[in-house]
């Protein structure tokens, strides 16, 4: 199981030639997974209010995942590890995925994703906070990324109000400070222990926010909310959140955020083939645009790879 690693660790680690196979697959869960949570979301609040939703989510996960470990053999987390994850699942998960599906009420999935583009920026920002610059390629694939979806959004009539827009920009800014502390000062307990703290606590977050808030429980939920929560659950949760979690602690800050620029893609595809909505020729140049900027992330990656 990976762990996560020290600046002065990432730089003493040795180079490696090829991307492991570990790092890809966590990349395609980041990128085709994820992509596909914002419409499985927007499903999901049919039945769960917001809150709710990311909380019940979280802590389900997290306790499955938990109970997995301890019965494989793994060490029950610290009260310091408890802490970080503490800190840690507040924000990320709190105030980042709490704070998206709240945004996902009143504006559109579209709009959310690409606000969500501006992570890697706020990423890289934070860690000059430790002396970490981002190199020309990486700052260039971040700016090409960026570029791209805001390509994306052009012509798409997005609705939008007040109180949804400030949503998403507290969660983004939530997501990057969890992002980087748990990298730079807030270490988690080992491999998959560490993340199932950090959703138990993250749930318990949004639950309470969810009490504190007066959501409500629709009892049954509609078919499709179910279903779309129990993919939230599996894919969205125990998949695709770990396996940013291990890119956070292997790969560098930028790639592990590289998932920003993919998402809207994989949105606009799932749009084509389950709504049957149009895709305008400027829109794929966009896809395109999106895609380079990954790649330009993805050349850089041989020289930051980090060893667990």
């Amino acid at each position: 199981m990976p762990t996560l690693a020290s600046p002065a660790q990432a730089a003493s680690g040795p180079a490696r030639t090829a991307l492991p196979p570990l790092l890809w697959l966590c990349l395609a869960a980041t990128w085709v997974v994820w992509g596909s949570t914002y419409l499985a979301i927007k499903y999901a609040l049919i039945s769960f209010a917001p809150f709710l939703q990311m909380g019940s989510r979280f802590l389900f996960a997290g306790v499955l995942l938990a109970a997995w470990m301890r019965w494989r053999g793994a060490a029950w987390p610290s009260r310091e590890q408890w802490r970080n994850a503490l800190v840690v699942g507040a924000l990320m998960l709190g105030g980042g995925m709490g704070g998206t599906a709240h945004a996902e009420v009143s504006i559109g999935s579209g709009l959310v994703v690409a606000f969500i583009a501006v992570v890697p920026l706020l990423i890289a920002l934070l860690n000059l906070i430790w002396g970490v610059k981002p190199t020309r390629l990486e700052a260039a694939g971040i700016a090409l990324g960026l570029i791209g979806v805001l390509m994306l959004t052009q012509g798409s009539g997005f609705q939008s109000s007040p109180a949804g827009l400030a949503a998403i920009s507290i969660a983004c800014i939530c997501w990057s400070m969890g992002s980087v502390l748990s990298q730079r000062s807030l270490p988690l307990a080992p491999g998959a222990m560490g993340f199932a703290s950090e959703m138990i606590c993250g749930g318990v977050v949004l639950l309470a926010l969810s009490a504190l808030s007066g959501e409500q429980l629709v009892w049954p939920p509609r078919p499709e909310a179910a279903a779309a929560w129990l993919y939230l659950v599996v894919f969205g949760s125990l998949i695709a959140f770990n396996a940013y979690m291990v890119l956070l602690a292997r790969a560098p800050a930028a790639l592990a955020a590289s998932y920003t620029f993919v998402n809207p893609v994989i949105a606009m595809l799932l749009g084509v083939w389950i709504a049957n909505e149009t895709v305008t020729r400027f829109e794929w140049y966009a896809v395109a645009v999106v895609l380079a900027g990954v790649l330009l992330l993805l050349f850089k990656r041989p020289q930051k790879a980090k060893e667990s």
